[in-house]
């Protein structure tokens, strides 16, 4: 299997973007977001995170 970097750097490349959004659009909005992550539990913060990556894997599954 050949790894395509240019499809990698894509991908990197709208992470990017996509992470830029909200700050860009609402960045009070997203300090407040912030803040909130210090309530959050350990414990949750990890189920959040394990769901955003079933979610990745499932839609590149779907995709590829």
């Amino acid at each position: 299997m050949s790894v395509n970097f240019s499809d990698l750097l894509a991908a990197l490349a709208l992470f990017f973007v996509f992470e830029g959004i909200a700050p860009f659009l609402h960045p009070r909005g997203v300090k407040r977001a912030f803040a909130r992550l210090l309530d959050v539990t350990d414990r949750e913060l990890r189920i959040a995170g394990l769901g955003s990556m079933l979610v990745g894997v499932i839609l590149l599954f779907l995709v590829r």
